[in-house]
């Protein structure tokens, strides 16, 4: 009787003992990145934080912490007015201490995300406490708008004392509770920001529309730089408090504010036009190769809105050009078949084509 052959399927009942050291060493001889091995002991670990998603859970959350959030600052009414500038102080900061003791509450039990809600609510609160203190004092200046419900609604260089006070406070709360949802009020303060210091620039001589777009752009790509910045400690970060998302809301906001701004010049010249649109195209693999689908989604329009030109001001009298654009839309739709077949190789050459400092921006989360 022959002698069975031995067996190379594995033994699904074996199981392979792997620690930190291991995992660490496997990163020191290249076979996984360090980031990599942190990433991975973290969620073996059990210590890795879920990130949001689209769940009926997670949307309950978000929907009803920002209707809090909008009936704090959006949707205030005069009413509070009834309060004086001692009692809306009072009961602003008996809010925010509310909701950073059920913040606190809700971490300690692994509730992250409605417990960012509940902090970022608080960090909402700060300009409403900073208003109170100057209107009480009488520090508020004279000529500007006399309700806080405008702080929200118009642009005025008076709001900028409450505009660096939240992004102070935001910034102590992110160092303390380190919650990524925080995030959101910082960057949209940076928003409101760009707009007030252009309105105080051009306060003596009148509005500056050109003055304002460029301060949005310089602003908009201020904020990427931040976020990058963010992005990269994030990611290189070994504390699974620190790996979460900060950068989001910071590359939302900055895109959108040195998009626009770029989008409101307005060049005289097709080159310059042109230019605007490779432009566009660049933000476009941009976006894919770091991940980050807000540079791919206004580069896109921003490519649209160059074609649009081109059918309306260049070629409106010109038979081909609809069906060259024709076959240029169904040219994109192959290429996206063809992407999606080959997206982790294209995916590994954009990123190769980074600069190596931002290369782990390419890693996935």
């Amino acid at each position: 009787m022959s002698e069975a052959a031995p067996s190379h399927t594995p033994d699904r009942q074996h199981r392979i003992t792997i620690d930190r050291a291991r995992l660490l060493a496997a990163a020191e001889a290249g076979d996984i990145s360090p980031a990599q091995a942190e990433r991975l002991w973290a969620r073996w670990a059990g210590d890795a934080i879920a990130p949001p998603r689209f769940s009926f859970v997670h949307v309950l959350y978000y929907f009803g912490g920002l209707l809090a959030i909008g009936a704090m600052t959006l949707f205030m009414t005069l009413g509070w007015e009834l309060f004086g500038a001692a009692g809306t102080l009072l009961l602003s900061l008996g809010y925010a201490a509310g909701a950073v003791a059920a913040a606190r509450h809700l971490l300690r039990r692994g509730l992250h995300i409605p417990a960012g809600i509940l902090a970022t609510i608080a960090v909402c609160l700060v300009p409403l406490a900073a208003w109170s203190v100057q209107s009480g004092l009488g520090l508020w200046p004279e000529g500007g708008p006399e309700s806080y419900r405008d702080y929200h609604r118009l642009i005025d260089w008076r709001w900028l004392t409450l505009e660096f006070a939240t992004l102070a406070a935001a910034v102590v709360m992110l160092w303390w509770l380190r919650l990524p949802f925080m995030v959101m009020p910082l960057a949209v303060t940076l928003w409101y920001l760009n707009m007030d210091v252009a309105h105080m620039l051009t306060r003596q001589s009148g509005f500056d529309w050109q003055l304002t777009r460029d301060v949005s752009l310089v602003f908009g790509l201020f904020t990427c730089a931040i976020a990058v910045w963010v992005d990269l400690r994030c990611r290189l970060a070994s504390d699974p408090r620190d790996r979460q998302d900060f950068a989001f809301w910071l590359y939302l906001f900055g895109a959108l504010m040195a998009w626009g701004g770029l989008s409101l010049h307005d060049s005289g010249s097709e080159l310059g036009k042109l230019l605007y649109a490779l432009i566009n195209v660049a933000l476009v693999f941009l976006g894919a190769a770091i991940g980050r689908r807000v540079f791919t989604v206004l580069g896109a329009i921003g490519v649209a809105g160059y074609l649009g030109y081109l059918s309306h001001k260049v070629f409106a009298d010109s038979l081909l050009f609809p069906f060259a654009l024709s076959l240029l839309g169904l040219g994109i739709v192959a290429l996206g078949v063809w992407w999606q077949r080959h997206e982790a190789r294209i995916h590994a050459r954009l990123a190769a084509g980074l600069p190596a400092a931002l290369r782990p921006l390419a890693e996935p989360r």
